[in-house]
């Protein structure tokens, strides 16, 4: 068991999407498994910040936003095609990524947590007062993609399950992209910093710059998750920007295991899936999932796919035959004659 959870580690892209291939097929219907393919790539930019460099930030529904109605003016009022819509969002998101990343990491903390959520809100307003370009309170209404042209091919945009597949195709490329950065040296700075950030300063690490690029790393790929959900609603509702889509992505990522590369899209199914069967039963359906989120919180304080991986591992260490030094000698006695 402990050699097959290594090799998923080791090659935790293809694990993940290969789960995710299969994965419509697990769901009631494929819209759901769009939307949960969607808030899973937001929450592995979250994920990105705050669960491996520390920064809890409130403020990551304006990089999902951004995303989103940027993507959308450049179809609706532009007619740019899909492919640079996405690009427009995702660019325009790590622009802002930039903005308030410069600002917020002068903070430390739950200042850092206020500022971003100050700022955010900031952006939430100047998208609702552009009502020329957004709808205002309305959202934006018309993005329509029926069809994407790849290759020569003519993909049925408007099918459920083609819709999921063209997605999956760029949150597969997020996805390495984020394995490569975790996996590079600056993916260790960022683990420091969230370890210990004044002993990776003394070790002459510029920590000021790394959290500056990963805070703008992950509004990038909340960007690109919030382009891809404005295609795939084909409207950009205001609250996309709204600090309960902030809140939303803090959840996601408790719930799955903040700090796991596969822990976001667990936390984003059992919230969506939670939502999505509740709201059938009760209008309640908040104080439901509030919860069920506060005993996962309470007993599950490293998430479902974190919990899973810990228990994998002591039932792996628990399994092995105690060598001769921890037979004859002490802990620190053993580690001493390796």
């Amino acid at each position: 068991m402990t050699a097959a959870v290594e090799l998923v580690r080791r090659h935790r892209v293809a694990a993940v999407l290969l789960f995710l291939l299969v994965f419509p097929l697990l769901m009631p219907y494929e819209a759901l498994a769009v939307n949960i393919l969607i808030f899973g790539l937001y929450a592995v930019g979250f994920n990105l910040l705050f669960g491996y460099t520390g920064l809890l930030s409130f403020g990551h529904a304006a990089f999902l936003g951004t995303g989103s109605y940027l993507c959308g003016i450049a179809i609706v009022h532009g007619g740019w095609p899909w492919w640079a819509a996405i690009l427009a969002g995702t660019g325009s998101a790590l622009l802002v990524g930039v903005a308030m990343g410069w600002l917020a990491i002068r903070t430390r903390g739950i200042y850092f947590a206020m500022v971003t959520l100050a700022l955010a809100q900031i952006v939430y307003y100047a998208f609702y007062k552009a009502e020329r370009w957004t709808g205002g309170e309305n959202g934006l209404r018309g993005v329509r993609v029926e069809t994407i042209s790849l290759a020569g091919w003519q993909l049925d945009f408007v099918d459920p399950r083609t819709k999921y597949y063209v997605v999956l195709a760029f949150v597969a490329l997020a996805l390495w992209i984020v394995s490569r950065v975790l996996a590079s040296p600056f993916g260790a700075v960022i683990e420091a910093i969230r370890e210990n950030e004044q002993r990776t300063a003394a070790c002459g690490y510029d920590v000021a710059r790394a959290k500056l690029l990963v805070f703008t790393l992950s509004a990038g790929v909340c960007g690109l998750a919030g382009a891809l959900r404005a295609l795939h609603l084909s409207i950009v509702p205001i609250d996309s920007l709204h600090y309960l889509q902030s809140g939303q992505a803090v959840m996601m990522c408790l719930l799955g295991g903040m700090g796991t590369f596969f822990g976001p899209f667990v936390g984003a199914a059992v919230f969506l899936y939670l939502e999505d069967v509740v709201t059938t039963l009760t209008r309640h359906w908040m104080a439901v999932v509030g919860l069920l989120f506060m005993v996962f919180v309470l007993f599950f304080p490293r998430g479902i796919w974190g919990s899973l991986l810990h228990w994998i591992d002591r039932a792996g260490t628990a399994g092995r035959a105690p060598g001769p030094a921890s037979t004859t000698a002490s802990p620190d006695q053993a580690e001493g004659a390796r």
